[in-house]
């Protein structure tokens, strides 16, 4: 593995690398920087400007925007109390306390560190894991993956929001999207209304920058439109040397705030579904737990920001674990990824090592690299970042609709593949009023494929006798989960509570 490591670095350190890795880094700070957008808006946007570029640069481009993205969430909720992703919020309880005290400088390098470090640490932990996970997922057959598909559907559906039933509804609805086109095994044509551009299915990217995307941005101008006011930022501080500095001795007595967070997000992103805001909350709740002055966290306590962004940039490595051994993302910035390795011809899961191992080790110095480039990025850009997070969302917005739509017609330079991302926005407009997790929708479309083969073969490779579950311990396990995961949504969710009560 060393070795192996040591040829990726060889592969990895070249100029037009690492310049594309400082670009994605500061576009996906620039994107998380402004509120309401994040690092899967920034995926969704620039998946399709990476069709040209070689899969290496493609890949290390978008986890660089990816690790940007997320760490520049806590920009906005430090300086406007206005988290710039979900997950930020918890950044925002102590970050802006601290911006009001004049602090705002030093609450962005402690957010910044924390997320460069837990960063490393799961990055670390993905190179140590990936390799027995794949041998391990080596041994599954079509049974096995059609089990750990349905637990994967179900844990999504069970956290998606209050009433797992909705998260259900969205992930068929994604399921049943993905088997538009071609049928996989005879080739006759399913739901295509004799519309050629349907026989190859709905275009992956224009599907998802549609319903994340773009979806995303016209909610946010119709908020702007009917009366919504944008948060007024922090005044502007002009504070001697002394009180904007931040020694690392002082930021590394935070050690165990900082272990324990990484570690929270690593686990919490090997999981499929979980997602990067369960980790922050779990991961800000954990140090509050442990510290000797619970009462001062929500006041501007510097481990209450460490935890946070510990937390949600370890989610950004750990969630390459399930993708890259078994194909399964671990939220949804993992499944657009996903959708850019097929692009380039590269099918995640166990075979990907066999396959692509050159390019995945590769890969994995990239990442490291980009921890590198990311702390020098983010740190000689907090003054910058300032500027860009009270920028109005009426000057950002309407660029970012046209970056879409230029984004989904280019690598096909199809008016179709537009009139689906169109179509999508709507659908992910509603999905959102109506609470329906647009996240399911589209995971649920990305593995719908995965899930109709392998239940499929399973089907006709053992004669459609469910009994055969029995004989295979893990699809037992797995299956097991499922069912548990279940149980325990319905249980908790408001529609037992207030309904079947």
């Amino acid at each position: 593995m060393i070795e192996q490591l040591i040829t990726g670095f060889g592969d990895a350190m070249t100029v037009t690398n690492l310049a594309f890795i400082a670009a994605g880094i500061a576009l996906g700070i620039v994107i998380g920087a402004v509120p309401g957008l994040g690092s899967v808006t920034a995926l969704a946007v620039l998946i399709p400007v990476t069709f040209y570029m070689s899969p290496l640069a493609a890949i290390a481009f978008l986890v660089g925007v990816n690790k940007g993205g997320t760490s520049g969430g806590a920009i906005p909720a430090i300086l406007l109390n206005s988290p710039g992703t979900p997950e930020a919020a918890a950044s925002a309880l102590d970050g802006y306390p601290m911006a009001k005290r004049g602090e705002a400088q030093r609450a962005m390098k402690f957010a910044l560190y924390a997320s460069v470090t837990g960063d490393t640490i799961s990055d670390l932990l993905l190179i140590a894991l990936v390799v027995p996970f794949a041998a391990i997922a080596l041994q599954f057959g079509p049974l096995e993956y059609t089990t750990i598909l349905l637990f994967a559907f179900a844990l999504l559906a069970g956290i998606s929001g209050d009433s797992p039933l909705k998260g259900f509804i969205a992930i068929f609805l994604g399921v049943f999207l993905s088997t538009i086109g071609l049928d996989p095994v005879d080739s006759t044509a399913r739901m295509t209304f004799e519309e050629v551009n349907l026989y190859d299915g709905l275009p992956l990217t224009a599907v998802a920058i549609g319903a994340l995307a773009l979806a995303s941005i016209v909610e946010q101008l119709f908020d702007l439109w009917y009366g919504g006011r944008e948060p007024a930022a922090v005044a502007g501080e002009k504070l001697p040397q002394a009180d904007t500095a931040l020694p690392a001795r002082e930021f590394f007595g935070h050690w165990k705030t900082i272990g324990r967070s990484a570690l929270i997000g690593s686990g919490v992103g090997m999981l499929p579904g979980l997602g990067v805001t369960l980790a922050a909350f779990l991961s800000y709740g954990a140090a509050r737990r442990a510290s000797p002055e619970p009462d001062s966290f929500g006041k501007g306590n510097p481990a209450g920001i460490i935890a946070t962004e510990a937390a949600n940039s370890a989610v950004v490595g750990a969630n390459l674990v399930p993708t890259i051994a078994l194909g399964i993302p671990g939220n949804i910035a993992a499944a657009l990824l996903i959708g850019a390795f097929i692009i380039h011809g590269i099918v995640p899961g166990p075979f990907m090592m066999t396959m692509h191992g050159d390019l995945i080790y590769a890969l994995f110095a990239s990442m490291l690299m980009a921890n590198a480039v990311h702390l020098i990025i983010g740190k000689l850009g907090i003054p910058v970042w300032a500027l860009i997070a009270r920028t109005p969302k009426t000057l950002i917005l309407p660029p970012v609709i046209v970056l879409c739509i230029v984004g989904v017609y280019l690598p096909g330079q199809s008016l179709f593949d537009v009139a689906v991302m169109l179509v999508f926005a709507g659908v992910g407009l509603v999905m959102r009023r109506t609470n329906f997790s647009v996240v399911c929708l589209v995971i649920g479309f990305l593995l719908g494929g995965m899930f109709e083969t392998s239940l499929r073969q399973s089907l006709l490779l053992y004669k459609s006798d469910l009994g055969v579950v029995l004989e295979s311990p893990i699809a037992l396990v797995f299956l097991a989960l499922t069912i548990f995961v279940l149980v325990r949504s319905v249980w908790k969710s408001s529609l037992w509570q207030g309904g079947f009560r």
